[in-house]
C-alpha cells in the first residue's frame, strides 16, 4: 500500500500526516520543535523519520512521498544543503518536497488555489502564488529587525507604550494601568527587571504581551486600539508587496489568515480586511490546517490523480 506525507515543521511542534494513495486514509501525529537552528538539524530530521515509521509499521507500506515544510529553509544556502541532505539520507529512494514552512500554511489555508496567505504569530510572514505558478513570499527576516505585524513585534511595543506612558512622553491609558496591575508594580521601573529576566530572552513570552493589548483595547485604550490598526497596516504591506510581485488573474484575489493575533478578532480583521479590500483582495478564512497544506503539496508533486480524493476528503474532515 503507498502512502504520502506531510509535514509541517514548527518552532513548537511539528504535525506530520499520512495518506493513503487514493486518498480515503488520512490520519497524523504530533511531535517536538522542527527549529533545526536551535535543535540541530539530525535532531530534527530524525525525529520526523520516527514519527512517520510510527504511523506505518507494517513493512507492506511503501512511503511514497514526502512534502516538508521546515522554518528558516530557503534563506541559507548551507542550511537548506544540508537539510536536503540530512532528509535524503533520512528518507533513501523516497521523492522528497522540502520547502519553508510558510508555503505549507499556504497551501492548507488556500487549498492549492491562487491567493496569498498571511500568518501573523510569534512571527510575521506572507506568502502567495499566483494561476501561472509564480511564488513570492514577503517577511519573516528577524525578530531583531523585522516581524513587523507580528504578537512578538507587538509585545515589544506594548513594552513602549508602557514607558512612554509612564515618563509622560504620552497620556496614560488604560494600557498603563493594566500593565501595572498585571505585574504588581509599586514603581514603574521594576518593570524593567521583570522584562528583562522573564521576557526579552524567549520569544513566546514577548509575545504574549501582545494580549495585555488586547484587553486594553477592548476597555477602549486609544493607544492600544491604534496598535493593532498599526499591525493590519504592516500586514497589509507584505500582501501589497507580494502582490506586486505576481500576476493575479483572478479579481479580487484571495488573502487567507493564520495565526495567533487574528484571534483577536475584528480588532485585527476590521482594519486589515479594509486595507486588503483597497489593494484589490478579499479576506477569506483558512480551508484546512498547515499540516494537510504539507500533504497536498506531496500530492500534486508526486501523485496528482489523488488529489481531487485527497481534497474531498479533507473537506469532510473539516466539516
Amino acid at each position: 500500500m503507498q502512502y504520502y506525507f506531510g509535514v509541517d515543521g514548527g518552532g513548537t511542534k511539528t504535525a506530520v500526516c499520512a495518506a493513503s494513495y487514493n486518498g480515503l486514509e488520512v490520519f497524523g501525529t504530533v511531535t517536538g520543535s522542527a527549529a533545526w537552528r536551535e535543535y540541530g538539524i539530525d535532531t530534527v530530521i530524525g525525529n520526523i523519520k520516527k514519527e512517520i515509521e510510527s504511523l506505518v509499521p507494517n513493512e507492506d507500506v511503501q512511503i511514497s512521498g514526502i512534502a516538508m515544510g521546515l522554518p528558516c529553509f530557503g534563506e541559507s544556502i548551507d542550511g537548506d544543503r544540508e537539510l536536503t541532505e540530512a532528509a535524503e539520507t533520512a528518507f533513501p529512494d523516497t521523492p522528497l518536497y522540502l520547502a519553508n514552512d510558510v508555503e505549507v500554511g499556504w497551501a492548507g489555508a488556500l487549498g492549492l488555489s491562487s491567493g496569498i496567505n498571511i500568518v501573523a504569530g510569534t512571527g510575521a510572514i506572507a506568502f502567495g502564488k499566483d494561476e501561472h505558478g509564480k511564488m513570492a513570499r514577503c517577511g519573516g527576516w528577524s525578530e531583531f529587525f523585522g516581524d513587523e505585524g507580528s504578537a512578538y513585534w507587538m509585545g515589544r511595543k506594548v513594552m513602549e507604550l508602557f514607558s512612554k506612558q509612564s515618563d509622560g512622553r504620552m497620556p496614560k491609558d488604560s494600557l498603563y494601568d493594566i500593565i501595572r496591575s498585571e505585574f504588581s508594580l509599586k514603581d514603574d521601573f521594576e518593570f524593567i527587571d521583570i522584562i528583562h529576566n522573564d521576557y526579552i530572552p524567549h520569544r513566546d513570552t514577548v509575545a504574549s504581551l501582545q494580549m495585555l493589548a488586547k484587553k486594553a483595547a477592548l476597555e477602549g485604550s486609544d493607544s492600544a486600539k491604534s496598535l493593532y490598526s498599526e499591525a493590519a497596516n504592516e500586514l497589509a504591506m507584505c500582501v501589497k508587496a507580494i502582490y506586486n510581485k505576481l500576476n493575479f488573474t483572478e479579481q479580487p484575489f484571495k488573502v487567507s489568515y493564520t495565526g495567533g493575533l487574528f484571534k483577536s478578532g475584528e480588532l485585527i480583521l476590521d482594519a486589515f480586511r479594509g486595507l486588503v479590500a483597497d489593494k484589490g483582495g478579499s479576506l477569506c478564512e483558512s480551508k484546512f490546517e498547515p499540516v494537510h497544506g504539507a500533504l497536498l503539496l506531496a500530492f500534486e508533486h508526486f501523485n496528482k490523480a489523488g488529489l481531487p480524493a485527497l481534497q474531498s476528503k479533507l473537506e469532510t474532515l473539516q466539516a
